[in-house]
């Protein structure tokens, strides 16, 4: 029996719990958001990513009721959120300095928002012992935030930000703060803990790899316009720009000239050179600008030409990149561009096969890159 996949954005049928629709913002000439239609799902961890002033953090303050849009309209639950004050969304935010207050305990930091809202004092201390078992946080009840670490303290922003049982929790950098191997940790538990409230998370981030391992989709943001949405293996392997291609991880990128024949693009690249055999996802036509991206990942390093490959180009090894689990070779090609090859390290003493200067050929089949028109 197959797994139910999370996918409400493949069923015409579910309705969005959030729809940015043509939503433009402006801050007198600047536009932040132009023209923005954009359908977020319940239960959905959403990432919004992209480089500094793209507008990632423009949408989550329209969302949180920080900022309302210069024209188009934002519903939540299909009610349009521009009359309702901040205060009385069902929209939490999650700030990346944590706002905690120093003089409170963690206890009373999580209680702070129910005390508010006049809940009963019962319902009150289930709700804080829930959330603080939640945040694996019940032994540091007592102590300040200035007594516990970090990630602690990020953990108890998330805690309070959750006390309220909001539709929508914003996420604004949440981990910016952390060290990486704390942050690794840290997604996991952001993951968990949105699975386990069922809570729809919007996440800022301009960092790549968190948007991939946090997100169920990923929308890619380049000044106030969302390039491409979808889900991270998908922005990953078929970009359907040279943007998205190199804004998420590592790619090279080739400009040449298409030459369809039968279901095979062949490319013009550089004087002298073979032609790069690709496989489109769409038409293109004879002698039209083609950009081809290929991940290091794909490529192959050998000392021989390989028998048979469909793409095998002649270059030098201009630099070594050892990372420890991988080695990047870039390979200067004979027309001056250089091409990224990645290999695994799965031995612990491996010898390094090729050294700067070496001549090599880098190899790669016919589906490996992506043919992008833009």
């Amino acid at each position: 029996m197959a797994l139910d996949v999370f996918a409400p954005w493949d069923n015409p049928d579910a309705k969005p719990l959030i729809q940015f629709k043509n939503v433009t913002k402006r801050f007198g000439d600047f536009t932040a958001i132009d023209d923005l239609t954009v359908d977020i799902f319940e239960s959905e961890f959403f990432a919004l990513l992209g480089p500094s002033g793209c507008g990632k953090t423009t949408m989550m303050r329209m969302l949180a009721g920080f900022e309302t849009p210069t024209e188009g309209t934002i519903r939540l639950a299909g009610e349009d959120i521009a009359p309702i004050p901040p205060n009385k969304r069902a929209v939490n935010m999650m700030f990346q300095s944590y706002a905690l207050f120093p003089h409170l305990t963690i206890w009373d930091n999580i209680a702070f928002g129910l005390k508010r809202d006049r809940m009963p004092k019962g319902e009150i201390e289930a709700r804080v012992d829930e959330m603080l078992r939640l945040t694996r946080m019940e032994q540091f009840a007592k102590r300040k935030p200035h007594q516990v670490s970090g990630g602690q303290r990020q953990r108890v922003a998330l805690a309070r930000s959750l006390a309220k049982a909001p539709k929508l929790l914003l996420l604004d950098e949440p981990l910016g703060a952390l060290d990486k191997k704390l942050r690794q940790e840290t997604q996991f538990e952001l993951m968990d803990i949105q699975e386990k409230t069922g809570t729809t998370f919007v996440i800022v981030t301009h960092d790549q790899e968190e948007a991939m391992t946090v997100a169920s989709r990923v929308a890619v943001m380049d000044h106030g316009k969302i390039v491409q949405v979808s889900t991270p293996d998908a922005i990953y392997e078929t970009p359907n720009s040279t943007y998205v291609a190199d804004f998420i991880g590592d790619v090279n990128l080739i400009q040449g000239k298409a030459d369809p024949k039968g279901d095979k693009i062949y490319i013009a690249w550089a004087e002298g050179q073979p032609e790069i055999v690709g496989t489109p996802m769409s038409d293109f036509s004879h002698g039209q600008d083609v950009h081809f991206a290929i991940r290091p990942e794909k490529v192959s390093i050998s000392a021989d030409k390989p028998e048979g490959a469909a793409n095998a180009i002649k270059g030098k090894v201009l630099d070594i990149a050892y990372l420890g689990n991988i080695s990047t070779y870039h390979v200067e090609l004979p027309g001056g561009q250089v091409i990224k090859a990645q290999t695994a390290n799965n031995r612990r003493i491996s010898r390094r096969s090729f050294t700067w200067e070496d001549d090599v050929w880098l190899s790669f089949t016919d589906t490996a890159g992506v043919l992008l028109e833009r």
